[in-house]
């Protein structure tokens, strides 16, 4: 069976876009595949955050994961810092990747601007501390964003370098795994671009109906169609790309047919999509404050994902070790 491996920083609550872009997908992949899901603590440090925040952000996401369908007994799901044997693979790419190499990622481009004054060195080497998570489990597929193909293109890199150097065949070159043909993009509600913290356009899966409703209420619109059948703009069209994954087929060809022949109230459709949005998040909502209020059984989750990961990657940095010529425990 194959391993595949997806990660999260925990910066704050899934939203809708996670929701639909990935984590519907990984619930059907741990019947399929040997999966690995974890929250990437570690990663997070690029931002300095506080500690009360990086403990109350890894123990959420892991309750939305859980609330989501993951299920512990299916699929490893693990907290990265639980999970020390990733750091030593991590020196040891970094020893084989070169700055100049790092320094052309693109994504490491953009964070240097974002934020000139902490531009550190964690920032630049995330290609390779990314490519230790996925590779510390010799994972085959990471299911992966627009914005990722570059960091993966550099874990494989890291695998062909490493086996080149020393001569062996170990270590897998991890392929990007999308669901269905193409990503998911789940729009936003300021009108143009994707779901998004950084954007503050989103929709959380812990919401509550009040919230909701008035998010959605503010969704920005235009003036109308000017013409029968005329396309749709983008700020239009992504409350229809909602309707289309909220609503039913009906509901959304009532609206459509509404934006077609020139007579489609923006309150109506606005509160209709509320409605229904309220309704596909009530559940997960539900289980999300369940999971939430006992801290005891995210815990001991916690600890069997962390065992599970550090089986899988001790064995990897053994073999890793005895590769480079180091003594193995």
């Amino acid at each position: 069976m194959e391993t595949v491996l997806s990660g999260m920083r925990p910066t704050g609550n899934l939203h809708l876009g996670n929701y639909y872009g990935a984590a519907r997908s990984f619930v059907k992949m741990q019947d399929e595949y040997n999966c690995f899901f974890f929250i990437a603590d570690w990663h997070s440090l690029t931002t300095h955050p506080k500690p009360e925040d990086i403990q109350r952000s890894a123990r959420t996401i892991l309750a939305e994961y859980l609330a989501c369908g993951i299920d512990p007994e299916k699929a490893t799901i693990y907290i990265q810092s639980d999970v020390p044997e990733t750091i030593e693979l991590y020196l040891y790419f970094n020893m084989n990747c070169y700055l100049g190499e790092l320094e052309r990622v693109t994504t490491f481009k953009e964070k240097a601007r974002q934020q000139p004054d902490n531009v550190n060195a964690g920032l630049l080497t995330y290609p390779t501390l990314m490519a230790a998570d996925i590779l510390q489990h010799r994972a085959a597929k990471v299911p992966v964003g627009k914005d990722q193909e570059q960091n993966m293109e550099m874990a494989r890199k890291c695998a062909r370098r490493f086996n080149n150097i020393y001569g062996v065949e170990f270590f897998p070159e991890p392929q990007n795994f999308y669901f269905g043909d193409h990503a998911i993009k789940i729009p936003g509600l300021d009108g143009s671009g994707k779901m998004g913290k950084s954007n503050g356009n989103c929709i959380y899966l812990y919401e509550d109906e009040k919230s909701i409703r008035k998010k959605v209420m503010r969704a920005v619109t235009d003036n109308g169609p000017e013409a029968p059948n005329s396309e749709k703009p983008e700020v239009i069209q992504n409350l229809f790309t909602l309707m289309e994954i909220a609503s039913s087929k009906d509901t959304y060809d009532y609206f459509n047919e509404k934006w077609n022949d020139c007579s489609i109230r923006y309150g109506d459709m606005k509160k209709q999509l509320a409605e229904d949005l309220v309704n596909t998040l009530a559940p997960i909502r539900e289980r999300i404050i369940e999971f939430s209020s006992d801290q005891d059984k995210l815990d001991k989750i916690a600890r069997m994902g962390a065992e599970k990961a550090r089986e899988s990657a001790s064995a990897t940095l053994r073999e890793v070790r005895k590769i480079i010529g180091f003594k193995v425990y």
